[in-house]
């Protein structure tokens, strides 16, 4: 990595934390040695870059500090656009919306050696069975997890049973052929998963739903993968 991209890259890692990150974290995550992320921080400096804290301790960029206009390069401009394929494929069209004006303006900055390479993507992303129907209930549960709001839906199991549930609407998951919604159900008093396709009606309440410590999406994943 040439120095002028890892001072960049430490910039970055900076800007993206709440709090101070050590020289041995830059260390690790740049993997270059301690005393070369001490002679980039002194290069930051001296250009002017606020940077606090100290060796030892950590270092964070000064609030209201503006990381200078990114380029990217072609593994990360590869990834990036063909997340937005992804996005516009398989959620929901306001979503897809922002996704395909988030790729225009990738394809704005790069220059013409990316630009080629990117209209010749080796992906597409294919968005059989995902019809209209099921990317408007896919916006709704999404607006519902983002906001806390309960929901009311009517759901089909596997064998046709109907089943009204009111649940706590608390993230999406994408398995490789479908969505499914993750929700706290109050009449199970339980975690339960339901396939974005088989749910036959939902109304957003008016009501939000607790923050509660083990009751969101990040406990509930340490569940599946353990």
């Amino acid at each position: 990595m040439r120095k002028a991209e890892r001072l960049f890259q430490i910039l970055t890692l900076m800007r993206g934390r709440r709090t101070a990150i050590t020289g041995q974290q830059l260390s690790d995550t740049l993997e270059v040695s301690l005393r070369t992320i001490y002679r980039d921080i002194d290069a930051l400096l001296c250009s002017g870059v606020p940077i606090e804290g100290e060796a030892g301790v950590g270092y964070f960029l000064r609030a209201g500090y503006h990381l200078p206009p990114l380029m990217f390069s072609a593994e990360e401009s590869l990834a990036l656009l063909l997340g937005s394929k992804m996005v516009q494929a398989w959620t929901d069209p306001e979503l897809a919306k922002a996704a395909n004006s988030a790729s225009a303006k990738i394809l704005s900055i790069l220059p013409d050696d990316l630009l080629t390479q990117a209209s010749n993507l080796p992906y597409e992303v294919p968005s059989f069975n995902n019809t209209l129907d099921n990317r408007i209930v896919h916006g709704i549960l999404r607006q519902a997890c983002e906001a806390h709001y309960k929901i009311f839906i009517h759901y089909s199991d596997e064998k046709g049973q109907l089943s009204r549930r009111c649940l706590w609407p608390l993230g999406l998951i994408f398995w490789g052929q479908r969505w499914t919604l993750t929700a706290w159900c109050e009449s199970r008093d339980d975690y339960r998963h339901f396939r974005l396709d088989r749910i036959k009606n939902i109304e957003t309440l008016d009501t939000h739903y607790p923050f509660h410590t083990e009751r969101n999406l990040k406990h509930v994943m340490q569940l599946l993968c353990n």
